[in-house]
């Protein structure tokens, strides 16, 4: 793939750099060549502000601007992903990079521009993208690091790696030297060994002399208990002076380990002394050492104990004159300090007493000032007030004329808006009118290509069958024709191999296409199979009744059907109808006329959703919802949706926590944030969650789904607007504001108010083929639609332009009466949101209008036929008067039907006569045939291993008739193309034949030249005309001959 890729992105896209499999998380990782790769295509119009560095900064820029375009082709791309390219994460370019191909591959194929992928792109809340953008741009700032920190961290590990290498000198330096410290101690060591081995040897010399010189005299026998206590006190004398030196030894250790973790946190500049310091702490070691050994070999006895005591009574003694002498000191540093502070305190004493004198007299003066002061202040007050009034009245004048000079500028703005809007929307006008001509063109060519091949078909086998076509093959011609075959052959599949092309797909597909259409005319013996006028006994075999009874029953058994759950019940409402429309086609101003004059509940989804967000926010409980009065009659029905829907949130909210990031189907619903600051508690336990209500949950998962920075899904929203239906009092029709929006969006709703599922298909159909069921289950009755009407608010797009420019010039109207009475309500909140919709969304929602429409309409003209158009170009009272008479007409209607429905006509009674007093005549009834509709069938128990062996047995038996006629039927097929080839090849055979040459003319000429040159008289005579008699019966001989020769030949 990363050879693939690399050939893509050097030979055909030719990037600024060139790149190789393995420098892909380097190359890619700022961004710019993905940026460029985009520019490429035509997306990334603002490529002029990426920046090559590799810099925290510009990685972040450059990844700011490739979200949006990323998005657009629908590349699955957040900020981890960003993050791990920017970190150089092995495979994470690889994987965008493919992607981008496939999707750069797609919009190649499609030839759509960039601006016509965004018209394209389904109408989506601005709200939701801004703070999408806004928190990928956040999310991505914090995931980022700075480029200080970048800069830090490097010199951070400069300095580490150089302090380790430091350290590491350290301990090789130390370790050399306790080397060679050990190597002087073991040759230091191993000369008192050599000098003590050498006076030992002298010694035993001097001993041995001494012993021969001096006459031996007996010794007194030894006292063993004397020489026994003093080798016990020689050998505790020892372990003491051992056990000293020990301790000594572990403290000098500790006191070297402290001073090297002290030394490896300095800085480079001590590290010298730190080494000099260790030397000699070393040589101290040393020296130590040397004098412990000494004085342990010196000083075995009492007098080492002796000095040790000694210089601790002197060191003490030491101490104690250190201690006498800093007290002295301190007392006579004390006695100086509290004179000084004796002698200041006198000073200050004196020199406030001499500044109390001059500060009254420096008062009186003071005072005077005061006076002078107080005057000139209010002389200069009044003079000032003055001037701030003209200065007030002349800035008054200059915010008069700023104010509007901007309302002009603001005015020539906004025309220009208008204008732009209005360029925009002709171009991507003209842009739909291309594409759907391009779409017709292709469609056309298509059938104008799929005629020409069936014409240039049919006049090749008018050559080979001298124009009379087989039937048959015309049908299988115009079977091709009508399912958009080729009619000619793209390959052959003789034989057919283990993995066929697209080519060999298409061809088994056509065969497949004739063997189902051969077989359902031999089964049904139409077409060619039907059998003439003077054989109309053999009609098709009747149906095994008895056969197939048995089959059905093996069939549900074997395959026993699903359980179909019931349909939610609702109350007859009186009316039940949607609005629709584009943006700014009136349809929030048609519901709330008819919420007031026609007592009808108003249904908007957008609504619906912020009141459920709101009920849980508020921890709705379910005791608080059901508090609502209602009828005792639909209380039953009333109860049993609200189970129903009560399992509804917490499936969803299931549903929603384990599906994938990109969800296929997605709400169009913009939800406010909420004001009162109370934020989603994601702990709360299914518990809890199950206590509130219906309304509360779908608001708990609508809530948690929004915090995700995801849109609601279709199902989560027809779960709210049913909970609505179900609050709604029976007595009151409903209407729902702009819903549904897609088909998706109306199916789900109809299947969860009818319980239908429209685009369900039975699951028993196709399982018997050969045989029917002679009791078929009856057809689910036809049940109302969910909506009784759909008003379509028809407008141009003009219209939907003008509009919104008449709104914001409504906007800026607003803003100077709000700048002149400083009141902001909601109603100007509303109408900003709506002006900054308009002007974000407004042409994004037009083509997404138009692109789920035809859809929607086929839907409720044709299946439902429930669609009633309304121009909506008129004045506002007169489009809602027209929707109010629609509405009361169907109001009216549905009335009638439900009152002709209840009140049923009964049977009328006839007058009882004589005769029908009169005993019936008993007749005998016929006897019933097996198989027919008056036979009774009785089902009886069968053992289990009985159905699971039959239907495996038949199905088998099954298939293998019809594969089999299957087969037959292709080889007949198959023969007849045989034999117009060969009956077309003999034909011309023949004519070529007919067209060669041979003598008998020549024969033919020298007759005539031979009978011509007899003269006249000559032609009367007996012999002349028996030898002219003669030479015909000889030519006609010798033409025969040649025939029969040239018949031979061919045979």
């Amino acid at each position: 793939m990363s050879e693939i890729l690399c050939e893509w992105l050097n030979e055909e896209v030719k990037l600024s750099r060139r790149v190789v499999p393995g420098s892909f998380s380097e190359e890619f990782s700022n961004g710019y060549l993905l940026g460029e790769l985009l520019h490429k295509y035509g997306l990334q119009d603002d490529f002029n502000q990426f920046s090559q560095s590799r810099v925290a900064n510009a990685k972040l820029n450059n990844f700011s601007r490739l979200e949006p375009t990323l998005h657009l082709l629908g590349v699955q791309f957040n900020e981890n992903v960003a993050q791990d390219i920017m970190t150089g994460q092995r495979g994470a370019a690889t994987k965008l990079l493919y992607e981008l191909y496939i999707a750069l591959e797609k919009k190649k194929k499609a030839k759509l521009t960039g601006l016509a992928m965004e018209a394209l792109r389904p109408a989506a809340t601005a709200k939701l993208k801004s703070i999408e953008s806004v928190l990928y741009r956040e999310h991505l700032k914090t995931l980022t690091p700075r480029q200080t920190d970048l800069q830090l961290q490097q010199i951070s590990e400069h300095f580490e790696i150089k302090s380790k290498a430091i350290e590491d000198k350290i301990a090789r330096i130390h370790i050399a030297e306790q080397q060679k410290v050990q190597k002087l101690q073991e040759e230091q060591r191993a000369q008192d060994i050599e000098k003590h081995h050498i006076g030992r040897r002298r010694q035993n010399e001097i001993m041995a002399r001494i012993q021969a010189a001096i006459i031996q005299i007996p010794k007194p026998p030894p006292s063993h208990t004397i020489k026994a206590i003093e080798a016990k006190k020689l050998l505790k004398k020892k372990r003491e002076a051992e056990d000293t030196y020990k301790e000594i030894k572990k403290f000098e250790k500790s006191m070297a380990g402290n001073a090297s973790a002290v030394h490896s946190q300095v800085t480079d500049s001590n590290i010298q002394e730190s080494l000099q310091t260790q030397k000699l702490q070393e040589t101290t070691l040393e020296t130590t050492a040397q004098t412990a050994t000494e004085l342990l070999n010196i000083y075995s006895d009492d007098e080492y104990i002796r000095k040790i005591q000694k210089r601790l009574e002197e060191d003490m003694f030491a101490r104690e004159q250190r201690e006498k002498r800093r007290r002295k000191m301190l007392m006579e540093q004390l006695i100086a300090h509290e004179a000084e502070e004796e002698a200041y305190r006198e000073e200050q004493l004196i020199y406030r007493l001499m500044r109390q004198s001059q500060q009254e007299r420096r008062i009186a003066v003071q005072l005077m000032h005061v006076r002078h002061e107080k005057e000139v202040l209010r002389q200069n007050r009044i003079f000032r007030e003055k001037q701030y009034e003209e200065r007030r009245l002349k800035e008054f004048q200059e915010a008069l004329d700023r104010e509007a000079a901007l309302a002009k500028q603001e005015k020539i703005y906004c025309e220009e808006q208008i204008i732009k809007e209005r360029e925009h929307y002709e171009k991507i006008a003209v842009e739909r009118a291309q594409a759907r001509y391009k779409k017709h063109y292709s469609i056309c060519w298509e059938v104008i290509d799929q005629i020409i091949d069936l014409s240039t078909k049919v006049g090749e086998y008018r050559l080979l069958t001298n124009n009379r076509i087989p039937l048959k093959l015309m049908l299988d011609w115009k079977e091709f024709f009508f399912n958009g075959k080729p009619i000619y052959e793209q390959a052959s599949i003789q034989p057919l191999p283990k993995e066929p092309s697209t080519e060999q797909l298409v061809e088994l597909n056509k065969m497949n296409l004739l063997d189902e259409k051969d077989y359902g005319e031999y089964k049904s013996m139409t077409g060619e199979w039907c059998p003439a006028e003077e054989n109309s006994e053999n009609k098709p075999p009747l149906n095994n009744n008895i056969l197939g009874h048995v089959l059905r029953r093996l069939m549900e058994i074997f395959y026993p059907p699903k359980p179909k759950s019931s349909p939610p019940l609702f109350p007859p409402f009186p009316i039940k109808g949607c609005i629709l429309g584009k943006l700014f086609s009136g349809k929030t101003t048609c519901v709330k006329f008819l919420e007031k004059v026609c007592n009808i509940q108003v249904l908007s989804v957008d609504t619906l959703v912020q009141e459920a967000i709101q009920a849980f926010l508020k921890n709705e409980m379910k005791s608080e919802r059901n508090m609502i009065p209602q009828e005792a009659e639909s209380s039953g029905e009333q109860n049993e949706v609200q189970k129903n829907l009560s399992k509804s949130p917490l499936k969803v909210l299931k549903k929603v926590q384990t599906e994938t990031p990109i969800n296929g189907t997605k709400g169009h619903c913009p939800v406010k944030k909420d004001t009162s600051g109370q934020e989603f508690k994601s702990d709360i336990s299914q518990d809890g969650l199950s206590k509130l209500s219906v309304r509360a949950q779908l608001g708990a998962t609508s809530q948690k789904l929004l915090k995700k920075g995801k849109s609601i899904p279709d199902e989560l929203l027809i779960d709210i607007l049913l909970e609505a239906i179900n609050q709604t009092p029976p007595e009151k029709g409903w209407i729902v504001d702009g819903f549904p929006m897609t088909i998706t969006q109306a199916k789900l709703f109809e299947k969860a108010y009818t319980g239908i599922d429209p685009e369900a298909k039975d699951a028993n159909s196709g399982k018997l083929s050969l045989v029917t069921d002679p009791r078929a289950p009856n057809k689910p009755p036809v049940t109302s639609p969910a909506f009784d009407l759909s008003i379509l608010l028809d407008i141009s797009d003009t219209v939907v332009l003008k509009r919104v420019a008449n709104l914001k010039s409504d906007k800026s109207k607003s803003s100077q009466s709000e700048q002149e009475t400083n009141n902001q309500n909601s109603d100007a909140e509303i109408l900003e949101e709506k002006i900054d919709l308009a002007r974000d969304q407004v042409l994004h929602r037009i083509s997404g209008f138009l692109d789920t429409w035809p859809k929607l309409e086929k839907w409720f003209s044709v299946h439902q036929n429930i669609l009633v158009k309304v121009n909506a170009e008129t004045e506002e009272s007169l489009v809602c008067e027209t929707v109010k008479e629609i509405l009361m007409d169907k109001i009216a209607k549905k009335q009638n039907r439900r009152s002709a429905q209840e009140i049923s006509p009964g049977k009328k009674l006839l007058p009882v006569t004589h005769r029908d007093l009169l005993p019936p005549i008993p007749v005998a009834p016929p006897p019933i045939e097996p198989g027919s509709d008056e036979w009774i069938y009785v089902d009886e128990p069968l053992p289990k291993e009985i159905p699971g062996f039959l239907v495996l047995y038949w199905e088998m038996v099954e298939n293998a008739y019809m594969n089999t006629i299957k087969t037959i039927l292709r080889c007949l097929r198959d023969e007849q193309h045989s034999v117009i080839y060969y009956l077309a090849d003999v034909r011309k055979k023949f004519q070529d034949y007919l067209k060669h040459p041979d003598c008998k003319q020549e024969f033919v000429s020298q007759w005539q030249s031979d009978f011509n040159s007899i003269a006249d008289d000559l032609r009367e005579d007996e012999e002349t005309k028996a030898e002219l008699h003669q030479r015909v019966t000889d030519l006609r001989d010798l033409l025969w001959d040649i025939c029969n020769g040239f018949v031979l030949r061919l045979v």
